[in-house]
């Protein structure tokens, strides 16, 4: 028996890499740190601004890493536990969390802030072109 998917139409060609990372990205389950997306809209500017702001209250500068990769954009938080610290309750665990957002072509990460215990890392999706180019269609007889 095979398996169908939404991709798998004969006139989908090409689309088995994005099939791939939605499955993957589905796969991502745990929901911490919660994080909120939300576009930025400038007058004069071509394109969107997106931000991704990610809930790391506890966590320093040093304790984050942000990198993009394969246009995947990769959020690490590593905290170490202080062995010096004598808890009578411990409520708030020292966790590591990897957080991963597939980019869209032609994104482009513009910054990062840490404010508050919030990371702010603000995205710059270009308007994209409108291409439009003519097939010559040869004839053989």
């Amino acid at each position: 028996m095979t398996r169908m998917t939404p991709f798998s139409s004969p006139l989908l060609l090409g689309f088995d890499t994005i099939e791939k990372t939605l499955e993957r990205v589905a796969k991502n389950g745990d929901g911490y740190p919660p994080y909120n997306i939300e576009r930025l809209r400038g007058e004069n500017e071509a394109g969107d601004r997106l931000r991704i702001t990610l809930a790391v209250a506890g966590f320093c500068d040093a304790d984050l890493e942000v990198t993009v990769e394969d246009n995947e954009l990769i959020v690490r938080g590593r905290q170490t536990d202080d062995s010096q610290r004598e808890f009578l309750h411990r409520g708030i665990a020292a966790r590591q969390f990897q957080r991963v957002f597939v980019l869209a072509d032609g994104m482009k990460v513009a910054g990062a802030e840490l404010k508050n215990g919030l990371l702010a890392i603000d995205l710059d999706r270009p308007e994209p072109e409108r291409l439009v180019r003519k097939i010559n269609i040869s004839v053989k007889d």
